[in-house]
């Protein structure tokens, strides 16, 4: 069976900026993306579709018969079994959610009039489900513990030497990681470190928490759970229930929580978030779908910052702060709470970051991962620098 992971719409635009730059199942949760999961789970390869900007990067293929799964769905053991027994011409809902469908056509993009022809099979089956930016960090400390039972299942943890301390049950540390004089905590908790990571002397961490593959724990770093460090990225200071998507740096001094950043992105040192208002109110975000600030429900968010993104030094954000792709903050002061794509400044002003400048800097931050700034992740942000003008009006 071909499986092909779609996004609505609705989904994608409510997972603005993050999803300016990726499909919707490319987006961590826990320790592995969306992606990840589903493949893990179907022992399979998912294809995607998404928005036709991105298609070229993420790319779908077609066979006979093909399984489009829900994007923004995160799987479960349930829902593999009632998705294997659908038939062609047959769509999966629960709880009036679209999870999957089962067809032999090829499609563009999925809605809910493409599928309103098929048979309609109703199930009451529990799932996550990725609505708002916010649910990143809120429904990671679930997500890591799933993750880790379908990581490590029937494995053996590498062993540290004995300058460590290692509390709690649930600790997995894959082959290649080099670990002194840390302390690491999971007594209720999951503690996953990847392969080929480092965490260095003195870090003290309290789980949940997960450290991609290639990643850094700096040396005093102080890290509260439920935290994601993703692959090739770097954490130091203090830090509380965030995600790095990948290949990101918060490696100095400062404070970060409940808070997502997405890739190639850096926090200058002593960089700090405000993570509650000083009356204690529900946060409102920047939401794209509303087009404003929306509730959230939260007394508790950071940043969310989206892909290439960057601030200087001592730079401070306020409670509730959206800053979109590429964008770069600096100088004395809080910036909006609201900083569009393509924007360069702070407090007291911004003007629009020239894209040579921009594609310049790109260039060389992801040619020190080895990493090529090639013309196809040009054409993605320069299409993002296009959808993105209404917002800067500087």
């Amino acid at each position: 069976m071909n499986y092909i992971l779609f996004d609505f719409y609705e989904d994608w635009v409510n997972l603005l900026p993050l999803s300016y730059t990726r499909p919707v199942s490319e987006i961590r949760m826990g320790i592995l993306t969306i992606k990840e999961k589903w493949e893990k789970h179907l022992n399979a390869s998912c294809g995607y579709l998404t928005r036709k900007y991105l298609q070229n990067k993420f790319k779908s293929s077609f066979a006979d018969k093909n399984t489009y799964i829900n994007g923004s769905i995160l799987p479960n053991r349930q829902l593999i079994q009632d998705i294997s027994e659908l038939k062609l011409n047959q769509a999966l809902f629960s709880d009036n959610h679209l999870v999957a469908f089962k067809s032999e056509q090829e499609f563009d993009e999925v809605n809910i009039e493409l599928v309103e022809e098929f048979e309609r099979v109703n199930k009451a089956v529990e799932f996550t489900r990725l609505q708002f930016v916010w649910d990143i960090f809120r429904k990671n400390g679930q997500e890591i513990e799933n993750d880790y039972h379908l990581l490590t299942a029937g494995r053996q943890s590498a062993k540290v030497n004995d300058t460590n301390r290692l509390v709690g049950e649930h600790i997995f540390i894959e082959e290649g990681v080099t670990m002194e004089f840390a302390t690491i905590s999971a007594k209720g908790a999951y503690v996953y470190i990847g392969a080929n990571s480092e965490i260095m002397e003195g870090a003290i961490i309290r789980g949940s928490f997960a450290l991609g593959e290639y990643s850094t724990v700096k040396m005093g770093a102080k890290i509260y759970g439920p935290t994601t460090v993703g692959p090739h990225s770097k954490i130091g200071g203090e830090v509380t229930n965030s995600v790095l998507l990948g290949y990101s740096n918060k490696g100095h001094e400062g404070y970060l929580g409940n808070s997502v950043l997405g890739e190639w992105c850096n926090l200058g040192a002593d960089t700090n978030i405000s993570n509650l208002k000083n009356n204690y109110a529900e946060i409102r975000l920047w939401n794209y779908a509303e087009k404003g600030f929306a509730a959230t429900g939260l007394q508790f968010c950071g940043l969310i910052m989206g892909d290439h993104s960057k601030c200087g030094i001592n730079t401070m954000f306020n409670t509730g702060t959206i800053v979109g792709v590429n964008a770069n903050i600096y100088g004395a002061g809080f910036p909006r709470n609201f900083v569009p794509s393509f924007s360069w400044g702070g407090a007291l002003g911004f003007k629009e970051y020239q894209l040579k400048k921009a594609f310049e800097v790109n260039k060389v931050v992801m040619g020190r991962r080895d990493m090529e700034f090639d013309e196809i992740e040009k054409d993605i942000l320069l299409e993002v620098f296009e959808m993105t003008k209404k917002y800067r009006r500087f």
